[in-house]
């Protein structure tokens, strides 16, 4: 008998092309499929929520995937004894057959970190910034974000989207001591969509850029405006939220 299970899981991007399984490139679904692969001795595949980039993290990632196999609730122990450090497994659990990992979601939930001192603990998990940033500015510029709904201009280019139509629930930025956290929350993303963004959002705190300028890249639908995006490090898939 088939049946669907869900995962939940964290990991640690840096030493991954992604979640997304491809060719010659080591990816977070490549090491679970394997692991499970040698623990069962069935093969499976994993559908996740979406994708993330080289290099990004996730503290809340879900994926499910159909099997015949014999699963027993140490799965996920089993899983995390042979995965690498920078993979754990949260839970493993039978879930109803018309649950999608992907299609599902209501929504989700991103954060990038900036730290504004040099700090070897925060290495690879945060974009190093000693530039003094103006976030009343760039909290002004998330209210502007928040009026659109077309996005293109903070999609990276050849992505195969089927629209650019995203619904921003949330966005804002806070700042505690060294650190400055930047939360976007959505019914969807587009490929590279919040690096993008913060990027735009980071010139608006350095001066660089003004509110204005903001508006003419939304509206242009064209992402050759948008500038660079933000390194990679700094990025969380942080939660994915069901019904």
């Amino acid at each position: 008998m088939v049946l669907k299970y869900q995962l939940r899981l964290a990991y640690n991007g840096t030493a991954y092309h992604g979640w997304q399984k491809q060719d010659n490139a080591n990816s977070v679904q490549t090491a679970i499929e394997n692991a499970f692969l040698k623990i069962t001795g069935t093969g499976i595949q994993l559908v996740g929520c979406g994708r993330t980039d080289t290099g990004v993290h996730a503290k809340n990632y879900c994926a499910h995937f159909e099997t015949d196999a014999l699963i027993d609730l140490e799965l996920a122990y089993k899983l995390n004894s042979i995965l690498p450090p920078d993979i754990a497994i949260e839970l493993c659990q039978e879930t109803d057959e018309s649950f999608h990992a992907r299609f599902s979601a209501q929504s989700r939930e991103y954060k990038y970190f900036i730290h504004t001192r040099k700090n070897p603990f925060l290495e690879n998990q945060s974009f190093c910034l000693s530039k003094k940033l103006d976030l009343e500015s760039m909290n002004q510029a998330c209210n502007v974000l928040m009026a659109y709904d077309d996005f293109a201009s903070f999609c990276k280019k050849g992505a195969d989207n089927k629209t650019t139509i995203c619904q921003i629930m949330q966005a804002g930025w806070d700042m505690s001591g060294n650190q400055i956290v930047f939360t976007i929350k959505a019914d969807r993303f587009l490929r590279n969509m919040v690096r993008a963004i913060v990027g735009v959002m980071v010139d608006i705190g350095l001066k660089t850029k003004s509110i204005e300028d903001l508006k003419r890249i939304i509206e242009s639908k064209n992402n050759q405006f948008n500038g660079t995006s933000v390194p990679a490090c700094g990025l969380f898939l942080w939660q994915i939220n069901y019904e």
